[in-house]
């Protein structure tokens, strides 16, 4: 065996590794809920004797979880769709009108994205908005923490669009905002999606936000909905693991599908010309 089939072979096995550490755990929660509660317990990888499916139709009736998943689902498409529109037009303007005032709005972007939220101030703020225990108070504060990250992937793709562009549009009779809605952002279709299954992601699994604004069990979604069915049932194991295969599997679905399009979104705009 030469040098280069054995790196080959080497980075396989490599990535078969990393890939078992993340499947492994994901199939034993997905096989302990199918056992029986005394099944479950031993949390091994054996199979039962029998699939018990009905824990699921356990776990979605007691749990709620229908109404946890169009909660989650709801939050997240209009965090999706307020962050992503706000974010594009912020880059657009940041990138294409040079001034003191736009860089200081992109490094104070760029301090959104790595300081850490004080949820003390923030639900203060929120308290004097009332929107405390809202969806519209956790759509907007989603949304706000989401913008610094996809304003960086925007600012980074618009970039590359040439300035042409916006001049061609211009002479056309555009105003500012159909420029950039009719001519700009349709050309920005890889990166937005890129950005706004990011955001979907970053919002669906939220579990420190809802717990400090939503005071209402109502209005909690399928993350959280986790925690309040661990507090129930901590003891039977297999309805544990079924609510928890219930939540990552739409975010897993939704990842699958838009996997091409968040890495193509991602590389869009590192390379100019």
């Amino acid at each position: 065996m030469n040098r280069k089939k054995l790196l080959n072979f080497l980075r396989i096995i490599i990535s078969w590794s990393f890939v078992g550490v993340v499947l492994i755990p994901f199939g034993l929660v997905v096989l302990n809920s199918l056992k029986t509660t005394q099944e479950s317990a031993r949390m091994n990888m054996k199979l039962p004797d029998k699939l018990h499916f009905e824990n699921y139709l356990e776990v979605i009736e007691e749990g709620h979880m229908v109404r946890s998943f169009f909660n989650s689902l709801f939050i997240a498409l209009f965090c999706v769709i307020i962050g992503i529109t706000v974010s594009a037009m912020a880059a657009y303007v940041i990138s294409r009108y040079k001034s003191k005032l736009n860089r200081f709005c992109f490094y104070f972007f760029f301090v959104g994205l790595i300081a850490p939220v004080n949820y003390v101030t923030t639900i203060r703020v929120m308290k004097w908005l009332h929107l405390i225990n809202s969806y519209r108070g956790m759509i907007l504060l989603n949304a706000a923490l989401a913008i610094p990250f996809a304003v960086f992937l925007f600012h980074g793709f618009i970039i590359t669009v040439p300035r042409e562009i916006d001049e061609a549009g211009v002479i056309d009779g555009c105003g500012p905002a159909s420029l950039f809605f009719r001519v700009v952002f349709p050309l920005l279709k890889p990166v937005t999606i890129t950005a706004g299954v990011l955001t979907f992601i970053s919002c669906w699994n939220d579990f420190i936000t809802p717990l400090y604004i939503l005071n209402d069990t109502r209005k909690w979604g399928m993350i959280i909905s986790v925690y309040n069915f661990w507090g129930l049932y901590t003891s039977e194991w297999n309805l544990i693991c079924a609510v928890i295969v219930l939540t990552l599997a739409p975010i897993m679905i939704v990842y699958i599908l838009a996997q091409k399009y968040i890495i193509a979104g991602m590389t869009a705009g590192s390379v100019k010309g």
